[in-house]
């Protein structure tokens, strides 16, 4: 797992750590002191803490203007012992609301198992984007994280995309690739 790193072709583009309205604004980061776990594996150390012992993030590209943010996590997402969603929610997410963001996409691929508790930081968080016209998407959620989102009801508020193949898109236009399918999916 310390081999997997946070998404880095934007970099030049967008750094949280530059960004003064973020969260992790002023960080600093080391290239070889791996200090942080995910099952007592370390994981690479540019990876954000937001408070959890089994989820980290990465913030890949803010847009103040448009108001949307693309968001990498790693780890498990575990609601039922946690409470992964209520930390996330008020250590970023409140944060970034603040600041007009409104339309979140978040990047699942390493998203290693999810364990759910209730719904009502989920149901939070939409209501909250859904009064700016916004929206909550996740994108690339292993099959098994998936399912278990589905099965809890949880993709009533986040949204779960098939485009894996992410990568190539710039920032913008990945964006407007994921605004557009919402667009039509709510236009059906």
């Amino acid at each position: 797992m310390h081999e997997i790193e946070p998404y880095y072709n934007w970099r030049h583009l967008y750094t949280a750590e530059e960004d003064p309205k973020s969260p992790f604004f002023g960080r600093t980061y080391s290239e070889f002191e791996f200090t942080q776990t995910v099952y007592n594996y370390y994981i690479h150390p540019q990876w954000d803490d937001i408070g959890s012992q089994t989820l980290y993030l990465k913030v890949l590209y803010a847009d103040y203007e448009i108001g949307f943010a693309i968001i990498e996590f790693i780890g498990e997402w575990n609601d039922a012992i946690e409470n992964d969603i209520m930390t996330l929610k008020r250590e970023l997410i409140d944060k970034m609301l603040v600041h007009g963001i409104s339309k979140f996409i978040l990047i699942g691929e390493n998203v290693l198992n999810f364990h759910s508790s209730d719904e009502c930081y989920y149901e939070e968080w939409c209501e909250d984007v859904e009064e700016k016209g916004g929206w909550i998407v996740m994108l690339g959620l292993p099959q098994q994280s998936a399912y278990d989102f589905k099965r809890t009801g949880i993709h009533r508020f986040v949204e779960l995309l098939d485009l894996n193949n992410w990568r190539p898109f710039t920032p913008i236009n990945l964006f407007n690739k994921v605004d557009n399918l919402i667009i039509k999916r709510l236009g059906e």
